[in-house]
């Protein structure tokens, strides 16, 4: 009842807008200080949510480009074992083509070309396994066989 005298002696729309601005204005200043001058952790909580959603979004299609590419290079195992090795390649190149970034699928193409002789061929898998996996001895070991064999031997050449 103690505005009821001002409310009496303004007009409707003044008493209305007076009443709403000053409570607006109260409301907008909370939310200001809750928005943006409160730490942060609002804020990054959000970003880290997202960046968790977009990295898992992605895993599993890098997860499904490698598990296809893995099933490229098992089959061409299992073909080379039979001796089909032109079939083998054809796995393995089909392997590094849908994993470009996949070591052990050149590892397995360069032995399949040293195989058939394609010894330049096998030289830039032994290589690009090697630049993709420094550290991987397998197939450090393999390439050093290959270039002490050629080397040794002199056939720097590869079959028609």
């Amino acid at each position: 009842m103690r505005n009821a005298h001002v409310f009496s002696t303004l007009p409707w729309h003044m008493a209305c807008s007076q009443n709403f601005t000053e409570r607006t204005v109260i409301a907008l200043h909370a939310r200001e200080i809750s928005r943006y001058s409160e730490p942060n952790s609002v804020m990054m909580l959000r970003l880290a949510a997202y960046s968790a959603v977009m990295l898992l979004s992605v895993s599993p299609a890098r997860a499904d480009v490698r598990g296809d590419a893995k099933e490229q290079v098992a089959f061409g195992i299992s073909v080379a074992q039979r001796g089909l090795w032109r079939e083998a390649i054809y796995r393995w190149e089909k392997a590094v083509e849908i994993d470009p970034t996949y070591a052990a699928a050149f590892n397995d193409l360069a032995i399949a070309y040293e195989h058939e002789g394609q010894l330049e061929k096998a030289r830039k898998a032994y290589e690009k396994a090697l630049e993709l996996d420094p550290h991987n001895s397998q197939v450090r070991q393999n390439y050093e066989l290959f270039k002490e064999i050629n080397d040794r031997t002199g056939s720097g050449k590869d079959k028609p």
